[in-house]
């Protein structure tokens, strides 16, 4: 595969930049108003037909200025994944301009579990929701949340009755909820829940890529005008070792993560998902912890940006089940071959 991006992933990821630059207050409207969510609907629907790839890019542009949000959960566990796996005509019905999706990937001891503990029954026409997950983003924001149930994954409003939403703690400033279900209503999205995983983990590694890109242009600049004896940072032999060391995480990261991209782009049968989830979770915190090091006190300080970097990470590391888990699932799949 080619690693480079082609010119409409160049296109939108320079259309996020200039968001960026121009310091909107509100850039998930801002967003939306540039069409950098409804490029990703099919043109039957009145969009440009980008596909997972062109996600991947605006994902990665907005975690390298450490400025995610609601963009994780919107695109990469809403639209994305309703694209890609649902009918068109309810893509047309719940991807609304200026929407905020999201999905509940994670239960209690299980992370992107392949047998939700979830329930859905059928009720008449429809489906009855019974379970809880845990770390849902964005869900009492959202309009929608995807949840995986042993019926496949459906559609549910959080504000409709039955359905308890908790904040819980995260590292970082963007909300996470514990969100219950008590025979709540639901709609019918899809049986393919690998499907939903790997565009959801394409979107993460997309997110992790740009945060170690991030991190390391951050810490390279302080490292080039910090001056100590005299002499910038940078030209100490020990200094240079290290961050040449975070370099070479932030590139495998990036390897990785356009690899399950361009995977689930192509519904390719490869899958490289463990291996990318296992970098973010084992070696991205750990790249992460060098950064702030390299940095000296500035580097701990909250109002600083490397504080939202190191943040945002801790939670993808969290969010995909944890090193030991992930490295598990890497080693079942290697002994299976």
């Amino acid at each position: 595969m080619d690693f480079a991006r082609e010119e409409t992933q160049t296109t939108v990821a320079e259309m996020v930049t200039a968001l960026l630059a121009r310091g909107e207050p509100n850039l998930h409207d801002a967003m939306a108003d540039a069409g950098l969510f409804s490029m990703l609907l099919p043109e039957s629907l009145g969009g440009d037909g980008l596909g997972v790839l062109d996600a991947a890019a605006v994902l990665t542009e907005l975690a390298a200025a450490a400025a995610v949000g609601p963009e994780l959960a919107t695109i990469g566990f809403g639209i994305v994944p309703l694209v890609t796996l649902a009918d068109p005509s309810l893509v047309e019905r719940i991807v609304t301009p200026g929407c905020m999706l999201t999905a509940a990937l994670m239960e209690p001891g299980s992370a992107f579990p392949t047998r939700p503990s979830t329930k859905a029954e059928q009720d008449g026409d429809g489906l009855r929701i019974t379970g809880k997950k845990i770390a849902v983003p964005y869900a009492e924001h959202a309009s929608r949340i995807l949840v995986p149930t042993s019926s496949g994954v459906v559609l549910v409003d959080p504000a409709a009755d039955g359905v308890h939403v908790t904040r819980t703690p995260a590292s970082g400033d963007d909300p996470e909820y514990a969100v219950e279900f008590d025979r709540t209503a639901g709609e019918f999205v899809t049986n393919d829940l690998a499907g939903l995983h790997r565009c959801a983990l394409a979107a993460i590694g997309a997110v992790a890529d740009g945060l170690a890109a991030g991190a390391v242009d951050l810490t390279a600049r302080h490292l080039a005008h910090r001056r100590q004896f005299g002499k910038p940072l940078a030209t100490f032999q020990a200094v240079a070792g290290e961050i040449a060391d975070v370099y070479v995480t932030a590139r495998t990261l990036h390897v990785a993560a356009a690899s399950v991209a361009w995977q689930a782009s192509t519904n390719s049968p490869g899958d490289d998902s463990d291996v990318l989830a296992y970098w973010i979770a084992n070696e991205l915190p750990t790249a992460m912890q060098m950064c702030h090091h390299l940095h000296g006190g500035v580097g701990v300080d909250a109002t600083y940006p490397m504080h939202r970097y190191f943040s945002a990470a801790q939670d993808l590391a969290r969010f995909v089940g944890g090193a030991s888990y992930r490295l598990d699932l890497v080693g079942a799949a290697c002994s299976s071959n």
